[in-house]
């Protein structure tokens, strides 16, 4: 096995230490980059050198990339890690680490810009095989009557994107004819403003979908492997709230058939590193709706059902090694659950910063809690609200949310708000206990609590 001797993790939070973990047990020493406040954080304590590289706003410090490669420069590492959020799918963060000479532990930037423009992606897939939405099939001129007739073909309601969006951001569901017209403006104007970019394109918008996601890792070697399913489809605007693996009634076939389309697009376009496929499944169909070239927040739930540490794996692959599993040697084993914990009001979704005064972690079989807060610990204003994941562990799904509830009840987070409540109230609704439910089904079940 090839080995990368010192490694910056360009991260923080919960994130930050699971790579210390994964990178300590394999023998590699760890720099750790952080912002003033973040001085404390768990992952810099513990990390074998650690550099400030700025202060307490992100852009000045986890999304400065003069700073970061600094840092990988004076420490003489050899990779960077990126994590997910701030860089991680950032196409010119990861061709300055390789011009720099160090290695990007991910992908290659020009599949990093091949799969972030959702124009592109979708051709990309389109072309390799994979089951997409109907749509526009690129970015949309300005011509209207060409815009109509696009629309009419795809058939209402149609969803207006913007090409390099994200987050949930920078889309418009259109139902009719005489909507549409405002409606590109209003995306257009909104995707120039958030993005920098003001592509945007058509699709299908399906009414009552689920959000399914496959796990892929591949190396540079033209080998490459998924790890099943995920389903995502308790969000709340657009953003995840609880994910599970295995993806409830997706039968093995349509899982083998659906993950080896993923893998062979892995293979045609050269992908590298770790990455996921979204899908919206709707009626029995996988709709490719975007990739996301880096680990997700969600992958622990990938990796209990298949005792695959996909931390480490990304970075044996990063070090030029051939991927350690073939597609044989993946075995779904029962199933996982994880809970987002969010420092936030779990009635209003307002984050909530302020200081831990008391924690307790839950434990027991099947428990995993990925977390970087402890007793005294200051949640920053600066960065996301999330503090942690908590994760279970069972042979099938009902042993999974039984061990999840007793979790949840064991877990003490005294001195700030939380979304555990939330947590807590959906693991006893009784359509999430029945599994399949669509990506509406938590706001809609949200809306109807704050109506009564």
């Amino acid at each position: 096995m090839a080995v990368l001797e010192k490694i910056v993790i360009a991260n923080r939070g919960e994130i930050a230490l699971r790579i210390l973990r994964a990178c300590h047990t394999m023998g590699i020493k760890v720099v750790a980059v952080h912002s003033t406040v973040d001085r404390n954080l768990k992952h810099v304590a513990l990390a074998d050198e650690a550099v400030c590289i700025g202060p307490a706003p992100g852009t000045d410090s986890y999304l400065n990339i003069p700073a970061i490669i600094a840092a990988t420069e004076v420490t003489d590492s050899v990779a960077v890690h990126p994590g997910y959020g701030f860089l991680a799918e950032n196409a010119d963060f990861a061709e300055r680490v390789e011009q720099s000479g160090f290695i990007f532990i991910g992908p290659r930037s020009e599949t990093i810009r091949l799969m972030g423009d959702k124009v592109s992606a979708i051709k990309a897939m389109r072309d390799a095989g994979v089951p997409c939405v109907p749509g526009s099939d690129g970015g949309l001129s300005e011509d209207l009557a060409e815009n109509q007739a696009i629309a009419q073909r795809i058939g209402y309601p149609v969803i207006i994107k913007a090409a390099a969006g994200g987050g949930g951001r920078g889309m418009r569901v259109v139902h009719t004819e005489a909507h549409l017209s405002n409606a590109l403006q209003l995306t257009r104007r909104e995707a120039e403003t958030i993005f920098g970019d003001p592509t945007i394109y058509m699709e299908k918008f399906l009414t009552s979908p689920r959000h399914i996601e496959v796990q892929v890792i591949a190396d540079q070697h033209g080998n490459a492997i998924h790890l099943g399913e995920r389903d995502c489809s308790s969000q709340r605007r657009h953003q995840k709230v609880i994910e599970e693996a295995p993806a409830p009634g997706i039968t093995d076939e349509q899982r083998a058939e659906i993950g080896g389309v993923c893998v062979e697009a892995c293979k045609r376009i050269g992908y590298r590193g770790a990455g996921t496929f979204e899908f919206l499944y709707d009626d029995g169909h996988f709709y490719f709706i975007e990739m996301n070239t880096r680990i997700q927040v969600e992958h622990p739930v990938s990796e209990l059902i298949t005792g695959v540490d996909l931390i480490k794996e990304q970075i044996r692959v990063a070090a030029g090694d051939k991927l350690s599993y073939t597609q044989d040697d993946i075995v779904i084993r029962g199933h996982a659950i994880e809970c987002r914990i969010n420092a936030e009001d779990p009635e209003s979704f307002m984050p909530c910063p302020g200081t831990v005064s008391g924690f307790h972690a839950p434990g027991g079989p099947g428990i995993r809690v990925d977390s970087h807060i402890y007793d005294g610990y200051r949640v920053p204003p600066n960065y996301d609200s999330m503090i942690g994941k908590l994760i279970a562990h069972g042979e099938d799904r009902d042993v999974a949310i039984a061990r999840m509830r007793m979790a949840l009840d064991e877990t003490v987070l005294d001195g700030i708000k939380t979304n555990i409540p939330l947590h807590k109230w959906l693991l006893l609704d009784q359509g999430f206990v029945k599994g399949g439910f669509n990506i509406h089904y938590l706001e809609k079940r949200l809306a109807d609590r704050a109506s009564q």
